[in-house]
């Protein structure tokens, strides 16, 4: 049924209560599923937009049992059709459904775009939880003159740890560096972060065994290559006279094994006087300009410092290539850079864009691709020969997490969602319906599948709040 209370208030409420909040999203400790388990993070404030970019293809609905009006509606997708797409929704309902969003739709100014406080909407988001998040956030205030943005730190730690795994393998070559990347980044070892990054290099280039400790989290990988841990914000829209979001809460996850798994090598041969190359692959243009452009920024400062330092007389050379937030353009560009013998690259930002650059250039030349901010599962999937890392967690965990949250904070038991059809928003969609009703008894009615770009969406909106999926 339809609740009439107004959420941003009631979410006020709960958080300085904590009566509700998060309630410590209890249901990912132990989890039989997964093993996915959490511990109690910090509250802070935070503005930005989020990313996991693709293009859309044919639209189609899932599964659902259909019948009956949700308590609230899942929206995953981008600002560029989820201004639309919202303008649609709220001539068509009061808004009184619990909408959950992820961080795709993380604009600040959406609101002011769709013209509506959005009051009835929350949202999920991969945040910077790592143990040198503020050394990181000096770093770049006292580069660039302002504060970081969405998966800045994911781009910084991404360069930053193919910084170290060149300097220990000693040569610009893929497959010796992939060996090296959960050395240096799993313990154990001197411990290294932005503060002392460059004695850190000079560490790994003489064959000692460091330990990289993130701004984004602790940058331990697990068996797919994928962060062993994350932190997850709990956001809301600041309504539409403002340009910005608030963090109510951040909470750290930590999967089964935190300390990280999968085949790393035993010691590194390292070498002094060298130059090391390193790949920047992110957008510069298109839908993802705006949060593409900083991480960008973010993903240069290590190698600016090791230029600025030369510790054991190595240089890193920084070639960056625009993805255009296209799959084609990512593409060319990715070849442009293995063209150049580049071994590693920090790229590519959206999924709909790193999974067909994985597959058609970083795979088959052995290069290594960290991406600082694709999150879908298929990227998880990839048979890819240990070639494919990232620094932003996969929506395995933002799945989890969005149906604690909307089960436990937001109360809701009966659910539709909408998604954007591409793998990021097919797959999220299907892991959020599969952890509400098996570990929270939940109920999805209609899973609704949408394009980008559409003139109206009312169609399938009225699909989800009727819980239909004609």
């Amino acid at each position: 049924m339809a609740r009439d209370i107004v959420r941003r208030d009631f979410l006020k409420r709960a958080g300085a209560a904590g009566a509700v909040g998060v309630v410590g999203l209890s249901g990912c400790i132990g989890s039989p599923d997964d093993g996915e388990t959490e511990t109690q993070g910090e509250t802070e404030t935070d503005a930005g937009s989020g990313t996991d970019g693709g293009t859309g293809t044919d639209s189609g609905n899932g599964g659902g049992s259909g019948g009956g009006s949700p308590d609230g509606l899942v929206v995953i997708g981008y600002p560029e059709s989820g201004i639309q797409l919202f303008r649609d929704y709220y001539s068509q309902s009061e808004g009184s459904e619990a909408i959950l969003i992820p961080d795709g739709l993380r604009d600040g100014a959406l609101p002011a775009q769709v013209g509506n406080d959005m009051n009835n909407v929350t949202g999920t988001a991969p945040a910077a939880g790592g143990p040198n998040q503020d050394a990181f956030v000096s770093l770049f205030e006292e580069e660039y003159g302002s504060a970081p943005g969405v998966f800045t730190s994911q781009s910084f730690d991404s360069a930053a740890i193919g910084i170290l795994a060149n300097a220990a393998a000693g040569e610009n070559g893929g497959p010796a560096i992939k060996e090296q990347m959960r050395r240096i980044a799993n313990p154990e070892g001197m411990e290294v972060g932005p503060d002392n990054f460059v004695e850190g290099v000079e560490a790994a280039a003489n064959g000692e065994d460091v330990n990289y400790q993130g701004a984004s989290s602790s940058t331990n990988f697990d068996q797919n290559g994928d962060p062993a841990s994350a932190a997850y914000a709990i956001w809301e829209f600041d309504g539409v006279d403002s340009q910005s979001t608030s963090t109510l809460e951040t909470q750290s996850f930590e999967g089964q094994n935190p300390n990280g798994a999968g085949p790393a090598a035993d010691s590194g041969p390292g070498g002094s006087d060298r130059e090391i190359s390193l790949g920047i692959l992110l957008p510069e243009t298109g839908d993802l300009a705006s949060t593409g452009q900083p991480m960008i920024q973010a993903a240069q400062i290590p190698g600016m410092l090791v230029n600025d330092a030369n510790p054991a007389g190595l240089s890193v050379n920084q070639q960056i290539e625009d993805t255009q937030t296209s799959p084609s353009a990512g593409v060319s560009a990715a070849q442009s850079l293995a063209s150049a013998g580049v071994p590693f690259v920090c790229g590519t930002a959206s999924s709909g864009v790193n999974v067909p650059v994985s597959q058609q250039v970083f795979i088959p030349n052995e290069m290594i691709g960290c991406s600082p901010s694709s999150t879908a599962l298929s990227v998880s999937n990839l048979e890819d020969n240990d070639f494919i890392f990232r620094t932003a967690p996969s929506d395995r965990l933002q799945g989890r997490v969005m149906a604690q949250v909307m089960s436990e904070r937001l109360n809701a038991s009966t659910v539709s969602t909408l998604y954007v059809n591409n793998d990021y928003g097919q797959q999220l969609s299907e892991r959020f319906t599969s952890v509400f009703e098996n570990s929270f008894d939940g109920e999805v009615l209609t899973q609704v599948a949408f394009n980008i770009g559409e003139s109206s969406y009312s169609s399938v909106i009225e699909s989800a709040l009727s819980g239909s999926s004609n």
